[in-house]
């Protein structure tokens, strides 16, 4: 059986190009099904391979899964990154954590990450928790920012977990859950600054200390 290799590097060894290709077959038929639905036989037809040649890169379907997570994470190159300063406007920081939030959320490797992950919660809320609750560990900087301005006196605060939910709810509604369940497109520039702006303003609207 022939081995689909052109979107592989060229100088991949041939049993790397097919670790390649099972994986992302894997990615395509776990996002699509869950894990459950899901057999080695169809991972192998979509990635053009023997069943044979999956079973030789990886144990069992469980193993396969658990590659495909790790796979996903650590393509995703986003991790947000902004301490709070209390030196600067909170609504210049508050823009610079959104847009950072919005374009880690419009990241394809994050959307196919989240979508496995998902997914899988509807057949395995047990098998999906890891994942998800490291999907949340690269979304902390929100909670820590807000945590932040409120002890410096900045945010009339009173839930952190609460206000931290509320703003990330004002930036996925329309710039994450729309293309995990819609599969809508991404939003375009001007459409992400649409959000981010508006979502600034309630939230120093409704928290800040004036």
């Amino acid at each position: 059986m022939a081995t689909k290799t052109s979107s592989q590097p060229p100088h991949m060894k041939v049993t790397d190009q097919k670790r390649a290709a099972i994986l992302d077959a894997a990615i395509k038929v776990f996002g699509a099904q869950g894990f459950e639905p899901s057999s080695m036989d169809q991972i192998a037809k979509v990635a053009d391979v023997s069943k044979r040649t999956v079973y030789n890169h990886f144990e069992n379907k469980e193993a396969l899964f658990a590659e495909i997570l790790n796979q996903l994470w650590e393509r995703s190159p986003f991790k947000l990154d902004i301490e709070y300063q209390p030196s600067k406007p909170l609504k210049d920081q508050l823009t610079d954590l959104l847009w950072q939030t919005i374009e880690m959320l419009s990241e394809p490797m994050f959307l196919k990450l989240a979508r496995v992950a998902i997914a899988e919660t509807i057949h395995s809320p047990e098998r999906a928790q890891c994942m998800l609750d490291r999907l949340a560990v690269r979304e902390e900087s929100i909670s820590a920012w807000v945590r932040a301005a409120s002890n410096d006196k900045k945010l009339n605060v009173a839930d952190v977990s609460f206000a931290a939910n509320q703003l990330h709810a004002l930036i996925k509604g329309f710039a994450f859950w729309p293309q995990i369940t819609l599969n809508s497109p991404p939003l375009n520039q001007e459409e992400q600054k649409r959000v981010v702006e508006s979502a600034v303003d309630i939230f120093i609207d409704t928290y800040a200390i004036k």
